[in-house]
């Protein structure tokens, strides 16, 4: 059984690798933003509940994140393990997890310089139709701004923008960073493999380091 984190900023190519690493272990990726997104779509209490706490801006607790993760885990699809991907994103999630009692096999933490964050992301264009990312310098389109399928103007996405992901590491650096520390201390005094990759490699390379650990 492989139950895996993967943590790293925002942009560092976590959703690629995430779903490599499924496909190589016959996991499944446990996101609590799909799972948040389908409570609020079955229009049960608990899903009005959330919808409720997002609409008004509010953070979702470490309790309701917990009580999504539990449920989760109690699929047939999980009986290998699973990999975590989004959580936890602070110290009281990864505090409500290990009270949850799941024995995490490997915290995989992807490192990227900021700077190369802002680089990539400010740098992404997608075309609002069809969802398809392109990118100024690694992926360009045909023609500047114009989607290669249909001639449609590209757009930049606001959380794309250079002053929003800024904003964005810097959450990041503040409630995230500091689980690296916690699960160095507790890869010393358990099984648990924590190891780190760096991210500015090409997603081929980032994904023979991981497979090469797990």
């Amino acid at each position: 059984m492989k139950n895996i984190i993967l943590l790293g900023p925002p942009g560092a190519g976590k959703g690629t690798q995430a779903d490599l690493i499924c496909n190589l272990c016959s996991i499944p990726k446990i996101s609590t933003g799909d799972m948040l997104r389908e409570a609020v779509a079955s229009g049960s209490d608990f899903g009005k509940k959330v919808s409720h706490i997002l609409d008004t801006g509010g953070l979702v607790s470490d309790e309701i994140i917990g009580s999504l993760i539990q449920d989760r885990l109690t699929k047939p699809d999980c009986v290998n393990g699973s990999l975590f991907d989004g959580v936890p994103r602070t110290l009281g999630q990864a505090t409500e997890l290990a009270s949850m009692g799941i024995e995490f096999t490997h915290v995989i933490e992807i490192n990227v310089d900021d700077q190369m964050i802002v680089n990539r992301m400010s740098g992404r264009r997608v075309h609002p139709g069809s969802g398809k990312n392109y990118h100024i310098d690694f992926n360009p389109p045909l023609n500047e701004g114009i989607d290669d399928e249909t001639g449609d103007s590209l757009i930049q996405r606001e959380d794309d923008k250079p002053e929003t992901v800024l904003k964005r590491l810097t959450v990041y650096h503040d409630q995230t960073k500091p689980l690296s520390e916690f699960y160095i201390n507790e890869s010393s005094n358990s099984d648990l493999k924590y190891f780190t990759v760096d991210g500015s490699q090409s997603v081929e390379k980032v994904f023979q380091d991981i497979s090469s650990q797990i």
